[in-house]
């Protein structure tokens, strides 16, 4: 069920997870045999819908999936989970594909295949935001084309949504769409290209937002996994601590914090308490395996909370 407060948009990727799970991650040139293999739904834009919804949120879809069985699988995903996916077009071209490998660490790597990702339209975003009588919470990634991205961050600040860009995979933003941006959330990887430079310790990841807020983003939030998260403005700086769980698999764990975190902002919570209820929903996601299927409820996290 659904909460009241702010409806939460989420205009980004849908794919089909391929992942193999193997004992370590292999070198360049290796070939290497794997424990197991699965599908998941996923895909960033996706899995942060399907996050912020399982938490409470009122969540629409926009975004292109193929016209084959992927692509029917996807948006029946987001349908079961309550998610509002009647923006999500069929095109022509092959629903995104993720190719993901897993380690006993939980650690992994992924290669992704936009497919009908690259088919979202300046229309889609226009059309998305035109059907809102109020503004809300627009949730952003980088799965979809970096103009697109740039169109419906302005567009929507225009029209007075609070706009929240989660910059992954990494790749460079226009300084001057930084100043549309409430909330960037990248992780440490997304943080060093953005600033040109290694993050390597919270002292590192402190001097990047700094540089982030200085071209015009509202707050910077670093997500950095075993180290939890740093989150600065231009008036304080909070270190998250990270939760002591044991890890599975961490492909949706930021994908799990950004939905979570839309989520408590669209229903009033300060943005302390936002950063706290998003660091328990990516912890808990880590301790099950795949994307979608590993992110976690509002009764699982307020359960683990108390």
């Amino acid at each position: 069920m659904a909460s009241e407060g702010l409806v939460v948009l989420v205009i980004g990727s849908l794919n089909m997870d391929l992942v193999a799970r193997v004992d370590s991650l292999p070198e360049k040139g290796e070939t290497i045999f794997g424990r197991s293999f699965a599908r998941f739904p996923g895909g960033k834009g996706a899995n942060q819908a399907i996050a912020a919804a399982r938490m409470g949120a009122r969540v629409t879809m926009v975004g292109c999936v193929g016209t084959d069985d992927s692509g029917k699988e996807l948006q029946l995903g987001l349908v079961e989970n309550h998610v509002d996916a009647s923006p999500v077009r069929s095109v022509d071209e092959c629903t995104g594909t993720a190719l993901i490998t897993v380690d006993r660490n939980a650690a992994n790597t992924i290669i992704v295949v936009p497919g009908a990702n690259d088919c979202v339209t300046f229309d889609d975003i226009d059309t998305a935001l035109a059907g809102f009588k109020t503004p809300g919470i627009l949730v952003l990634q980088h799965e979809i084309p970096a103009q697109a991205v740039c169109h419906a961050v302005q567009s929507a600040k225009e029209k007075g949504w609070f706009v929240i860009l989660n910059p992954a995979p990494a790749r460079e933003l226009p300084d001057q769409v930084m100043q549309y941006v409430d909330i960037l959330i990248p992780n440490e990887t997304e943080a060093a290209v953005l600033c040109k430079r290694p993050i390597q310790s919270v002292e590192d990841a402190a001097g990047a937002a700094r540089e982030l807020l200085a071209k015009g983003v509202k707050t910077v939030v670093i997500t950095m996994g075993r180290q939890g998260a740093l989150c600065c403005t231009n008036d304080s700086l909070r270190h998250v601590p990270p939760l002591q769980v044991s890890a599975v698999d961490s492909t949706a764990a930021g994908d799990a914090f950004v939905g979570a975190l839309s989520c408590s902002l669209a229903r009033g919570e300060t943005l302390e308490s936002a950063l706290q209820i998003a660091s328990t929903a990516a912890a808990l996601s880590v301790t099950r395996p795949g994307a979608q299927p590993s992110l976690p409820s509002w009764e699982e996290v307020k359960q683990y909370l108390r």
